[in-house]
């Protein structure tokens, strides 16, 4: 579908408004879907909202995103950006644009927090903006929709 976004959560993101609110903030996974849901619609776009806390099921979300032609995918990583290798390679074997997105400015926190996995199949990047990220990563790639750039990074 040319209009369909996949918006993938990653482990723990469930958690959000309720873990280390002072690290992510007191918004809840529910306010970032209300918030994708919101941008998308301006945008005359669709979301497929998801979060799982197993690698597994990131996977298949992708692939299902893969499957069904969507036009990109957003996704938070999490805990697993600087660990998946499986969800690299299943971006890549789906080949649809990705924007990566972290509610925190991973770049200044731990160093092993700091080496994302996941960049390199990203057409783009997005961190340390809080929940309004996910925002700029939804106009982004609609952006990139619009004017063909989504096709090489």
């Amino acid at each position: 579908m040319a209009n369909l976004i996949y918006v993938i959560n990653g482990p723990n993101l469930n958690l959000l408004g309720r873990r280390e609110p002072e690290t992510y903030g007191r918004a809840t996974l529910a306010d970032v879907e209300k918030l994708c849901r919101d941008t998308a619609k301006k945008l005359g776009l669709k979301i497929e909202f998801r979060q799982s806390n197993k690698e597994g099921e990131l996977v298949d979300f992708i692939q299902e995103a893969g499957s069904r032609k969507a036009a990109g995918i957003v996704i938070n990583p999490a805990g697993y950006t600087t660990t998946s290798v499986a969800i690299l390679d299943a971006i890549l074997g789906v080949g649809l644009p990705t924007i990566e997105i972290h509610i925190t400015n991973i770049h200044a926190r731990e160093r092993f927090r700091q080496r994302s996995r996941i960049s390199k199949a990203a057409r783009g990047v997005i961190c340390g903006f809080g929940i309004e990220g996910y925002a700029l990563a939804i106009n982004g790639l609609a952006g990139m929709l619009r004017t063909g750039k989504s096709v090489k990074k």
